[in-house]
């Protein structure tokens, strides 16, 4: 948290109370949390949340790059290195749910060159493959 405060002031962002309870929450996740799941958990603590909040929150935290949405599951999760942008690849246990942000040697190079190959600009690039964690097999 101290990280992402600090690296919110660099970029002139405004990291509320509000936020920053939200992020505490995505941060003490071990996995992709929805939007309903996360405001269940915000109004724990602040009675008044309604979905409008969370979905600012998330907004702002994915301009950053201080989270990542899940897109096949409409999930969100903290990134732990957060400050790049970095292209995304994720592993999903489709019987426990977990997800691993992984980094795979060459996949953005190799799309990108198909991209160039075809013609084509890559503006965001998030890869998901879905199986089963090995705590599940």
């Amino acid at each position: 948290m101290v990280q992402a405060k600090a690296f919110c002031e660099s970029k002139g962002a405004r990291l509320t109370p509000l936020r920053e309870r939200v992020y505490e929450i995505l941060l003490s996740k071990d996995s992709a949390i929805g939007a309903y799941d996360l405001l269940d958990e915000l109004r724990k603590t602040e009675d008044n949340a309604k979905p409008p909040t969370v979905y600012r929150a998330l907004d702002f935290f994915l301009d950053l790059g201080l989270a990542h949405k899940v897109e096949s599951t409409n999930a969100f999760m903290a990134c732990h290195h957060f400050g790049c942008s970095h292209p995304v690849q994720f592993l999903i246990c489709d019987t426990c749910g977990d997800v691993q942000e992984i980094q795979s040697a060459g996949v953005k190079e190799t799309l990108e060159a198909q991209a160039i190959e075809n013609n084509f600009a890559i503006v965001r690039q998030t890869i998901e493959a879905h199986g089963v964690c090995q705590k599940c097999q």
